[in-house]
């Protein structure tokens, strides 16, 4: 997926290069030299994280390393003059532990925030949710820290996400979220630094249970339901120029007082 990406084959260059919109693509944390790809993608590569219900995702020293790199990725792009930040993932069983965080976060069980990812079958959901609930249960009290709590069930990726939305918000630029991984990601900053969802809006409601319980804390309302679960920040995507149409009311369309004659 990483060479489709660069190859721009994926869903998220068809979407990017519709709607004028640059992409960027970064490797935290994937198990995979990627030699046969330009440097700059493997720039603040960290490695794999670990299984999350047998050991912590990641050392506290990877999960710094990991927030840092997501602040300087969104103060690069903002210092280019970006004024809309989109953030997208992908990674292979990547709603695990994003319905992981959730949970924690929230002190949801894993049978709520368990869900079909890119559509398992019965028994897949099973073992997703045993998962889920063994790596819970594991962590155990100290998920009351936000920061253990991301480096126990988070991954480099997730960790650099938590870090981009709160470099983002620091600087008063919005980012505009995908589906379960950017809003766990979201719920995590928001525990870390307070303020940091004020910058967010939400682009679409995903098919996973835990991004709609995520949602309901935050205080988001998405701007599309399609039922999306691709990932890859396409539903964000979609609701660009949603976004860019609402902009162009407000700011071209005449108000009733204006078309009235003067009396």
């Amino acid at each position: 997926m990483v060479r489709a990406f660069v190859a721009g084959v994926a869903g998220a260059n068809c979407l990017a290069r519709q709607h004028g919109v640059p992409l960027r693509v970064l490797d935290l944390g994937v198990d995979d030299d990627l030699e046969d790809v330009p440097a700059e993608v493997s720039a603040y590569h960290l490695g794999p994280s670990q299984p999350i219900d047998r050991a912590d995702a990641l050392t506290a020293d990877d999960c710094r390393a990991a927030l840092r790199a997501g602040e300087a990725i969104a103060e690069v792009e903002i210092a280019a003059g970006a004024d809309l930040l989109i953030i997208g993932d992908m990674g292979i069983g990547n709603t695990t532990p994003a319905a992981a965080l959730v949970g924690a976060t929230l002190g949801v069980p894993a049978e709520e925030v368990a869900g079909r990812g890119t559509g398992v079958d019965d028994d897949q959901l099973r073992h997703k949710t045993q998962v889920i609930a063994a790596a819970l249960d594991r962590v155990g009290e100290r998920a009351e820290d936000p920061f253990d709590r991301l480096a126990a069930l988070g991954s480099a990726d997730i960790a650099a996400g938590v870090g981009f939305l709160r470099a983002a918000a620091r600087r008063g630029v919005p980012v505009l979220l995908d589906g379960i991984v950017s809003i766990a990601e979201a719920v995590v900053a928001e525990d870390l630094e307070p303020g940091v969802v004020a910058w967010c809006a939400a682009g679409h409601r995903s098919t996973e249970p835990a991004q709609q319980l995520a949602l309901d804390k935050l205080g988001l309302d998405p701007v599309l339901d399609l039922g999306l679960r691709l990932g890859e920040g396409t539903g964000a995507l979609t609701a660009l120029p949603v976004l860019r149409s609402a902009v162009l009311m407000l700011r071209e369309l005449a108000l009733l007082a204006d078309l009235s004659p003067a009396s």
